[in-house]
């Protein structure tokens, strides 16, 4: 007897030691995936980005010759999947052998496409010949499935809903847009094991109690109002927390966990359910990052990465709980926060902080944007953040003075010497003859039309557009012209355009 139990001693023993072996092994191999690959895959980055794609505003057409290229290369499928509202076409590009389907749709909404420039920078690195052994583990064990530009309508306007008006990513009951129609008959046909769901998120989002901006924010979706967890949405968290640990190493903090309450009528939340391990991922804010390029290649660089995990099954051995870990999206971010400033207000002077946003306006083209600053809050904001943080202690709110000489053209204007006349106290110059078109100055001084008369005192409002001068001990050495903050002594400064007032 005593034999018998020494045996069993020993069997277990040994079963014990060999999962902890099993465990240690998929452990070290998504340390070595997360070290080597990726670190790999950031390095030569600018070999496969594709160079056509440099602006977040892409249209249709823009990515038409990107998915033809694909058409008759050897071990690529490309297929009409659907139509728009308007009638563009939507194509699905595969590629792989593999058992496990993995399918990545983009641009659900119109305003969201960095992740699409990332699918085509997915799709160079895996045409190119390169990273033979992780290619050839990715295109045996999976089959890949691009759906780039799912409301190419809204693309086209740069707007979030599609054509009819509707969010496309609330349609997931109803059906009644063709794009959703076209996600949800894909979906079925492939009957996908992995879902990537692809989205931009204002970049006003931060992790929760951190001034780091949710660069990259992530959601396993709920299936049900419980949140229960099965393997389906396990896998997914899984995946997730995969991610996360790639991205800590390029954006340390700038990730965020979205809220993972039941959404009945939206897609990510539905795919989950229908049996599809669904990964949201959301691009935010990058510091000095305006076109979202540098989010772009945290998109490839971790996409494939997760891709890779997958075709290795390395992330089975991933704790679901580190999932919780990852701090929540909160919403507490400015372009530009002014601390402690000091505001004469009917000869009392009081103390504020600004919260400044600054806004894109699309250009008629909607290739481009201006931009229009907002002062959005402003009191005590000390549990707000900032991209651009000044502390204005020293300093008091003066108003801008109006140029004396009206100019007759934009020509004369454009010869101004801006720094100079702000260090004299003008912010604002009249101009006639500017085309009603035309909504923005390019240089660091509002423009006035017909007969505008700047305010006699300043008003620091919610709502109202912030330019105006800092000064200290009687002279004045910052000037905050439509949201921008301008150091006049090194005349320097991030800058887009000012404004053309009316």
């Amino acid at each position: 007897m005593k034999i018998y139990f020494l045996l069993i001693t020993i069997i277990v023993s040994l079963s014990a030691s060999c999962q902890s072996i099993t465990t240690n092994e998929h452990v070290k191999e998504n340390s070595e995936i997360k070290s080597n690959l990726t670190s790999a895959l950031y390095d030569t980055y600018d070999r496969y980005k594709e160079a056509t794609l440099t602006k977040r505003r892409i249209k249709h057409h823009d990515i038409q010759p990107l998915i033809a290229k694909f058409r008759n290369k050897e071990g690529y499928t490309v297929k009409k999947v659907g139509e728009s509202i308007e009638g563009r076409p939507l194509s699905l590009i595969s590629v792989g052998s593999g058992d496990t389907s993995v399918f990545l749709w983009s641009q659900m909404h119109g305003d969201e496409p960095t992740a699409t420039q990332a699918i085509f920078d997915i799709l160079n690195f895996l045409d190119s010949g390169e990273f033979q052994a992780e290619k050839e583990s990715i295109l045996s064990n999976l089959t890949l499935h691009f759906l780039p530009m799912l409301n190419p309508d809204g693309a086209e306007v740069y707007t979030r809903r599609n054509r009819l008006g509707i969010d496309i990513n609330r349609d997931a009951l109803v059906l009644q847009s063709p794009e959703g129609r076209t996600l949800k008959k894909v979906r079925d046909s492939l009957d996908a094991d992995f879902g990537f769901n692809l989205h931009d998120q204002s970049t006003y989002y931060n992790a929760e109690r951190t001034d780091k901006p949710a660069t990259i924010s992530y959601l396993a979706p709920a299936y049900n109002y419980e949140k229960d967890i099965n393997e389906v949405r396990g896998n997914a968290m899984k995946i997730i927390v995969f991610m996360n640990r790639i991205i800590q190493d390029y954006a340390p903090g700038q990730v965020g966990r979205y809220n993972d309450d039941f959404e009945p009528r939206a897609f990510g939340d539905n795919i989950q359910k229908w049996g599809t391990s669904a990964i949201l991922i959301e691009s935010g804010g990058y510091k000095n990052d305006t076109e979202k390029q540098e989010i772009r290649k945290l998109n490839y660089v971790s996409i494939l990465s997760a891709i890779y995990t997958i075709s290795t099954k390395s992330y089975n051995e991933i704790a679901i709980s580190d999932y919780e870990k990852i701090p929540e999206n909160d919403r507490k971010l400015f372009d530009l926060k002014i601390e402690n400033i000091q505001y004469n207000l009917l000869e009392k002077t009081y103390t504020l902080d600004l919260g400044i946003q600054r806004f894109e306006i699309d250009k008629p083209d909607h290739k481009d944007f201006w931009v229009s600053s907002t002062i959005v809050d402003q009191g005590d904001l000390s549990t707000y953040y900032g991209y651009e943080v000044f502390d204005a202690s020293a300093y008091t709110a003066t108003m801008g003075k109006v140029y004396p000489k009206r100019l007759t053209s934009m020509t004369e204007f454009l010869k101004l010497d801006a720094y100079a006349l702000l260090k004299q106290g003008y912010l604002y110059v009249s101009v006639d003859g500017i085309p009603e078109k035309i909504m923005e100055s390019p240089m660091p001084l509002n423009i006035t039309r017909g007969s505008y008369k700047a305010p006699e005192t300043l008003r620091l409002a919610v709502g109202a557009n912030p330019s105006f001068f800092l000064e200290k001990n009687g002279s004045l050495e910052y000037a905050v012209v439509n949201g921008y903050l301008i150091d006049l002594k090194a005349e320097q400064g991030v800058f887009k355009n000012a404004l053309i007032l009316k």
